[in-house]
């Protein structure tokens, strides 16, 4: 560090770039900092209506219907038994959430392309200046051009997923068509690793089964997050001065 005073009153203070650096990591390295000697620590439950990342729901709904009046009929419109549904139907509501993801996909594309051209243009005469003088002036043939252009791409993708998974999610919004909105999580932390399951999406009633239960392939807008933080994943992550050369440096 070193202080200096000028001509006047004011006073000049330089500190060396090193001490910036902390500065420079953000919170996240202060949470990590934070952790150092225990696991991480798990986020409490609470109502994920509250998040400020949550934001309702609004989709294209078709105009209300009034149901039709059967005063004398047992069998209410929209019922799926006699008897009352064990099944999530209303905000707040439990349903299990299965995902079974596998997906396999190979794309292999190869591209070639040649052109080749050539072009010659002369001047036989110009304003009747016989073409001896022309080819004096200009040479044998006042224009010539040449190209030549070659191309070749070979393109391939190999992915294979494999996710499979089951946890509790909670009703959080129903629709006006009578879809409902599921969010899902689940954290499990092992040692010093904490692994988080997010899933959220819109199920209709009718694709609920009799065990209160929903496939992802059912879920319309569906977000399915699988990750985690701790020792294993910081290990597996690049430095953040890295990332940042990494986004900023044009070569």
């Amino acid at each position: 560090m070193e202080h200096r005073k000028t001509a006047g009153t004011r006073l000049i203070v330089r500190w060396p770039i090193w001490l910036a650096l902390p500065l420079l990591a953000g919170c996240g390295n202060l949470a990590q900092i934070a952790e150092i000697g225990r696991p991480p620590r798990m986020t409490q439950i609470a109502d994920p209506t509250l998040a400020a990342s949550y934001r309702p729901l609004t989709m294209p709904m078709p105009p209300l219907q009034a149901p039709p009046s059967e005063p004398a009929s047992l069998w209410r419109s929209g019922s799926r038994a006699f008897f009352k549904d064990q099944r999530a139907s209303q905000v707040g509501d439990l349903v299990t959430v299965v995902v079974d993801i596998t997906d396999t996909a190979s794309l292999n594309n190869n591209t070639t392309a040649q052109r080749t051209g050539n072009e010659k243009f002369g001047i036989p005469n110009l304003f009747g200046v016989k073409q001896k003088v022309v080819a004096q002036l200009t040479g044998a043939n006042s224009l010539s051009t040449s190209s030549s252009n070659d191309a070749a791409s070979t393109g391939k993708i190999t992915r294979n997923e494999t996710v499979t998974l089951r946890l509790a999610g909670t009703i959080t919004q129903l629709l006006p068509n009578g879809n409902f909105v599921v969010m899902a999580r689940q954290e499990v932390r092992v040692n010093s690793e904490l692994r988080e399951l997010n899933v959220s999406g819109i199920v209709r009633p009718q694709d609920i089964t009799a065990d209160n239960t929903v496939t992802h392939d059912r879920m319309a807008e569906a977000r399915i997050s699988y990750g985690g933080r701790g020792t294993l994943t910081q290990l597996q992550q690049p430095r953040y001065g890295q990332q940042f050369m990494d986004a900023v440096l044009p070569f």
